[in-house]
């Protein structure tokens, strides 16, 4: 019998917002953002009435304690860098809610809207003036035989760490259960799109588009160079076995560790079926927030011309 794959939705679809759907102009809306950084939970005192004359506000999480399963929400305002969109994704779990996110960290791969936009850019997204973009997520389970001893949802990334004593790692990578190689490395890093900005690119992995259907494989500080980051789809099963691991050898998925490792252990990874759907809004693409993020404006000459291109994008042709 043929192998059944999970049909992967199109993230360029402009889905239309749930609130117009149903005849309803003011969305309801959950803020969460991190209310043990001063200037966050300041900023959220400061936006709340912002969202509330477009909008009706059903609570602000400042502790993301708040289950948003029961909240009926139509959109999820975030208050935070890209670390606050990884705990909102958490709390989310299998009930995703549209995203839009708001920068108050320090890079903001995912969090590119700035506070200064927000009163500007939420009446027309409230109107519909927007797109919301489906972006892949991952689940992550730990198997020892028939058991599942550990089952997580993420959005950037599963990583395994060597761990003091620090001794190099003997990992092994199945693709679609078949052995795909054999890693010798301080750790293994299996990210989406939306994580390789992250720790992957650190490790010297590839920026993928965000909304690509595909998984990153990269190894931190393989043994041999030959050991490159290989991108495959996201419809494969991915699983890693550590032959030896160290006394500290963990698994961490988007930032916290989910366990320590034994050699019984085997790490599954796989295209979850919810996906996380950020809102997007005119003006912040894609490759202007590498430019922005990464630095690559180059001389003082082509950021000039960029700024007049980026002008260009927001009010149209003249």
């Amino acid at each position: 019998m043929a192998k059944t794959r999970m049909t992967a939705p199109d993230p360029h679809a402009a889905a239309t917002p749930s609130w117009l759907l149903q005849g309803r102009r003011r969305p309801r809306v959950a803020i969460l953002a991190s209310g043990e950084r001063l200037h966050v939970r300041e900023a959220a005192i400061h936006l709340e009435p912002v969202i509330a004359q477009h909008a009706e506000v059903l609570f602000v999480d400042l502790e993301f304690r708040r289950s948003l399963a029961e909240a009926a929400c139509d959109l999820v305002v975030v208050l935070g860098g890209d670390g606050t969109i990884l705990r909102a994704a958490r709390q989310m779990g299998a009930h995703q809610v549209p995203v839009l996110a708001v920068n108050l960290g320090k890079l903001g791969f995912l969090t590119g809207l700035p506070p200064s936009e927000l009163r500007q850019c939420f009446p027309g997204i409230c109107a519909g003036q927007c797109q919301v973009v489906e972006h892949l997520m991952f689940r992550c389970r730990v198997r020892q035989g028939d058991r599942v001893i550990h089952d997580e949802l993420g959005l950037n990334e599963t990583a395994i760490l060597a761990g003091p004593p620090f001794s190099i790692l003997t990992v092994d990578l199945y693709v679609d259960s078949e052995l795909a190689t054999t890693y010798s490395c301080d750790g293994l890093i299996i990210g989406t799109p939306v994580g390789s900005t992250a720790h992957s690119l650190s490790a010297g992995g590839p920026i993928l588009r965000k909304d690509m259907q595909a998984f990153v494989v990269s190894p931190i500080s393989p043994h041999t160079l030959t050991m490159r980051p290989i991108v495959d789809a996201a419809e494969r099963k991915y699983e890693m076995v550590v032959r030896e691991p160290n006394e500290t050898t963990s698994l961490v998925v988007d930032g916290r560790t989910l366990c320590q490792l034994t050699a019984v252990d085997r790490v599954c990874v796989e295209r979850a079926v919810p996906t996380f759907k950020m809102v997007e809004v005119k003006g912040h693409n894609y490759y202007r927030t590498l430019r922005d993020k990464l630095g690559w404006g180059g001389s003082r000459i082509n950021r000039k011309h960029e700024a007049l291109a980026a002008s260009r994008e927001v009010l149209g042709p003249e």
